[in-house]
């Protein structure tokens, strides 16, 4: 049985082990696929695997020994999925591996925001304290955030878990979601509409996953209900924001900050907005990338193909 990683660096740029993957089949492993070699590569194998290599309906169509496409991630919007189920390949995703470590980015972010630690750190090392007549100085304004009000957009896995954190630290919270299911006990939280969580938030935090009526859920006129002391933070998906849009808002002062881990395109070009605006972080679409999340992505990976060879297949999104 021939099984075929797209693109695997990502997930395992060598700190990993390919080992448990390579004993179901004959495994065969891409660093990254262009789309011109997809068919070529995968031709003759009933596995494939796929992080963010597209597999359009097209492509799909022309592997005709294909039984099933792992996607090595949670988003599968890589894959035709209705094509996938006409032509019965079973596609599954990994819904869970990331919980904590996107969580626990999440709050890097806000507190680089509040604080700038690497910032305050690199003027140290440059001597600036060293000169300084003072034993305290601070480049930027410092933040406590307790006391404060979170609004989380889009309250699942990862939104829960980000709740629970800002509740542990001070912060009240609210929440924007379609699908309102058991009201967490955190003081103070209630669910409210987005435009109300944009407006009463001093934090907004993007968490709902990237669907035709969330995409740029963020935009001028959304972002103009934010109070001007706010911050964006987005560790979800690009597309719920107009870069543009956030970009003019910081350069304009309407915004006080924010800090991005995905953008609208990935790799962004040079000229994205958002890469030269006003006291924006942007890093790169890291919130998931702790060796102990990508260890677990790559065990389920293996669990989920165990399981669909076995007959039961789990984590089937199609």
């Amino acid at each position: 049985m021939k099984i075929v990683v797209l693109d695997g660096y990502t997930l395992n740029p060598g700190d990993l082990s390919w080992d448990a993957l390579r004993a179901v089949g004959d495994l065969e492993v891409h660093d990254r696929t262009g789309d011109e070699l997809i068919v070529r590569r995968a031709e003759g194998a009933e596995i494939v695997l796929t992080n963010k290599t597209p597999l359009s309906a097209h492509t799909l169509k022309q592997l005709k020994g294909l039984r099933y496409v792992g996607v090595l991630a949670t988003g599968y919007d890589v894959v035709d999925v209705k094509a996938a189920r006409e032509l019965e390949i079973t596609v599954t995703n990994i819904p869970t591996y990331g919980t904590a470590s996107v969580a626990q980015f999440t709050f890097a972010l806000i507190l680089e925001l509040c604080h700038a630690p690497a910032l305050h750190a690199a003027a140290a090392r440059a001597g600036e304290w060293s000169r300084s007549p003072d034993f305290s100085f601070w480049k930027s304004p410092l933040t406590e955030i307790a006391g404060k009000t979170m609004g989380i957009i889009g309250l699942g896995r990862i939104g829960r878990r980000v709740g629970e954190i800002a509740a542990a630290i001070g912060l009240r919270v609210i929440a924007a979601d379609e699908v309102k299911i058991a009201a967490p006990n955190w003081p103070g939280f209630r669910w409210c509409e987005v435009e109300e969580l944009l407006a009463e938030s001093d934090i907004v935090s993007l968490h709902c996953p990237l669907l035709p009526q969330t995409r740029g859920i963020i935009h001028a006129k959304s972002l103009a209900l934010m109070k001007p002391t706010a911050i964006l933070i987005n560790t979800s998906r690009g597309p719920l924001v107009v870069d543009r849009d956030l970009a003019d808002a910081l350069n304009s002062g309407r915004l006080a900050g924010a800090a991005v881990d995905v953008l609208s395109v990935e790799p962004p070009p040079a000229d994205n907005p958002l890469l030269q605006a006003r006291n924006c972080i942007v890093t790169p679409h890291i919130a998931w990338a702790t060796k102990e999340a990508r260890t677990r992505l790559l065990n389920i990976a293996v669990s989920n193909l165990r399981a669909f060879l076995a007959g039961h297949p789990e984590h089937v999104v199609n």
